[in-house]
């Protein structure tokens, strides 16, 4: 059977994660990466245009991939807040090596690869509600994702120096951030209940309701599309 594109990166991150803590996300690892697990150079640049950064993105792609598998899998709590929570405990529990994330942040701290790293968070943010269900079509769409990005990102680094007894002191943190996060739903919910504010805003609100969501994109499983990950 041939070969596809998908089997390639995976069989690439696992040759690479061996690497990636002596040269981080770098071409010295890809090449490592390509020699090991016994890729053709040409091929795993093919798969990796841009060198390391898309590897270290497919590597990050992983991790969400993962995560969804868990969400929908397990039971998750009843409360929607909590189960938020599940959510990005259970994309960090999908690394499979800490190094490779704290490389990863230098890497997408560069200038130059900023912001592939926020479109990655955002994405993994946007998986997150699109599997627990998330039906919004209004600026309801985006400030659910950047206020959950801005929770995941800060999780992560927290995580990154938490030393505690199974990450107990990183989950204590991500429970403080959505319970912030709570709080600042309170007070939009108390603003549109007071009829004086509800009437001095009438004007940003109607702005605020022009703004939709993006369209969805076609299902990739549907018959006569083509994605690269299939057999």
């Amino acid at each position: 059977m041939t070969e596809t594109p998908q089997n390639l990166i995976d069989r690439l991150l696992d040759a690479a994660l061996m690497h990636v803590p002596f040269d981080g996300w770098s071409d010295a690892t890809l090449n490592a990466a390509a020699r090991d697990a016994d890729v053709d150079a040409a091929m795993a640049r093919a798969m990796c245009p841009r060198g390391a950064v898309d590897l270290a993105l497919a590597y990050h792609a992983r991790g969400d991939a993962a995560m969804v598998a868990r969400l929908k899998s397990e039971a998750l709590p009843d409360r929607f807040r909590d189960k938020i929570a599940a959510a990005v405990r259970f994309r960090i529990e999908a690394v499979s090596d800490k190094e490779a994330v704290r490389r990863g942040t230098t890497l997408f701290a560069l200038p130059m690869h900023a912001a592939d790293g926020a479109k990655a968070i955002w994405g993994t943010a946007d998986k997150i509600w699109d599997t627990l269900g998330d039906t919004s079509t209004d600026v309801n769409w985006y400030t659910k994702r950047a206020t959950l990005a801005g929770v995941y990102s800060a999780t992560v680094l927290y995580w990154l120096g938490d030393d505690s007894t199974d990450n107990q002191a990183t989950w204590a943190f991500l429970d403080r951030r959505i319970d912030d996060v709570m709080q600042i739903e309170k007070v939009k919910a108390q603003v549109r209940d007071n009829k004086l504010l509800s009437t001095l805003l009438t004007g940003p609100n109607w702005l605020l309701d022009q703004i939709k969501a993006p369209p969805r994109m076609p299902n990739p499983d549907l018959p006569g599309m083509w994605s690269s990950t299939r057999d």
